[in-house]
């Protein structure tokens, strides 16, 4: 039976507690628990309404966003059985593929981020390690996609400035391009791993290692495994003479992931190594009392849309991390039920009306989730996508599933390892830049730099 089909108890049951209580070690309580999450982050999307857009989220949320939500509904269905919102995420996803099926359409490639396309990637890929529904055949397909996004990846490595790596931005003409960031690179690194390991093709490997030194040597991972946020690059400077040092968990957790499946893959001491230290660094900054937070923000209530979702892929990941290197499970198993107890509980919420400037909450009456778990279950009246996500990535983190499959052991998806387009084609789309973008994007650069730069990686899309 579908869990969706249940939901009005759910969501009875989760009122008159006025929380979701869950019994951690109860399957069918997680179940249960996740499906009312998944029931009220859906009702913030409005993609497979009729004259709407698949796979765009309503303001203020941006494009990326959307599809890191496709991949966290993935894993609703691939931990819980539950196929109620395949059809939608499959929808999205194939329209968001775009004419070149490289997750780069036309409906936002001008303001294009690599690390935008990076996450609609990694929710590509993994629709084809956990064998999620394929499109029909002359559909684009997950793994091809991927592909493409892995080989436009490739074409953009700079190595005239700062010796390697990807710039924040796809495009000169957007605010952003002067920056490279561990996020862009770690999605590089990411989907490079995880296309080894699925094909087991050895180039792609090597690609990994190509991007891991890279983010070495220019001094963006440490030798403690701090994973600061990014390098500006200015003429005539040493590039790192200008670098941010904040420290996201997303970062960490998309740097421990591709680790990780390096380390599954490669069977290679080094990257056991290598992602004992990320994960060691990284318990011990974004978690405090006992439950994962995002420590540069969440304390003093001031993280931003974007930098509310960030913890939800870190447990998503911390969670992919105990299966693919089981020795490592009693580091993070016993956080995540924590976390997951709490985040449940945390939502609790029966909000009158929405945020100002946000969609409203239309899930069951006392499901809201709210967003920081530093006071225990309480509501903090801060809820949306990311918040919702956050509670059913915390849910989902504590269910047991079947590992990610490779072309060897069951994967369906077809693959084209030459698939990708030209970003000189796609400019040549564009209407002309005009003064008026030009001083638009300097306006941009002000803000950003009078603000804080860390965690920019999504601001001006």
């Amino acid at each position: 039976m579908k869990f969706s089909k249940l939901l009005a108890g759910f969501g009875l049951m989760a009122t008159a507690a006025n929380a979701i209580d869950v019994q951690i070690d109860d399957e069918q309580s997680r179940k249960e628990a996740a499906g009312t999450v998944a029931y009220g982050l859906l009702g913030f999307y409005y993609g497979n309404n009729t004259g709407d857009v698949p796979g765009n989220l309503p303001d203020p949320y941006y494009w990326w966003l959307c599809g890191a939500m496709m991949g966290t509904l993935i894993d609703y269905w691939h931990f819980t059985g539950d196929e109620s919102y395949n059809d939608l995420v499959k929808q999205a996803m194939v329209h968001q593929a775009g004419v070149d099926r490289d997750f780069l359409p036309a409906n936002q490639t001008r303001a294009m981020g690599n690390d935008d396309q990076g996450f609609w990637a990694m929710t590509g890929m993994l629709a084809a390690e956990y064998k999620f529904p394929d499109p029909p055949e002359d559909g684009p397909q997950w793994l091809a996609v991927v592909q493409a996004v892995f080989n436009e990846f490739a074409s953009r490595w700079d190595e005239e400035h700062c010796g390697g790596g990807l710039r924040w931005q796809v495009f000169d003409f957007n605010v952003g391009w002067n920056y490279k960031n561990s996020v862009s690179n770690g999605c590089f690194f990411n989907i490079a791993s995880r296309l080894a390991r699925y094909t087991g093709n050895d180039s792609y490997a090597d690609w990994a290692e190509t991007v891991w030194d890279w983010e070495n040597e220019v001094g963006l991972m440490t030798d403690k495994y701090q994973l600061k946020d990014g390098v500006t690059i200015r003429d005539g400077q040493d590039c790192h003479e200008d670098m941010d040092p904040t420290e996201w968990s997303y970062n960490s957790g998309v740097w421990l992931h591709g680790a990780a499946i390096m380390s599954n893959y490669t069977e290679d001491a080094k990257w056991k190594e290598r992602t004992e230290g990320i994960l060691n660094h990284g318990l011990e900054i974004f978690t405090k009392d006992g439950v994962i937070f995002e420590q540069n923000c969440e304390p003093w209530g001031i993280c931003d849309d974007d930098q509310r979702s960030f913890k939800g892929y870190y447990m998503r990941w911390l969670a992919a991390v105990a299966q693919l290197i089981p020795e490592l499970a009693d580091q993070i198993v016993p956080l995540l039920k924590d976390t997951a107890v709490i985040a449940a509980g945390a939502c609790s919420g029966s909000p009158t009306g929405p945020i100002t400037n946000h969609p409203p909450f239309k899930g069951h009456p006392g499901t809201a989730c709210g967003f920081t778990w530093l006071n225990g279950s309480s509501f903090d009246n801060k809820f949306g996508v990311p918040e919702s996500m956050n509670a059913l990535a915390a849910l989902l983190s504590t269910f047991e599933a079947d590992p990610p499959v490779s072309a060897k052991t069951g994967g369906t998806s077809i693959g084209d390892p030459g698939a990708g387009g030209s970003d000189e084609e796609k400019v040549r789309t564009f209407s002309p830049i005009t003064t008026g973008d030009r001083a638009g994007a300097g306006i941009l650069t002000t803000i950003i730099i009078c603000g804080v730069i860390g965690g920019s990686a999504f601001l001006i899309i």
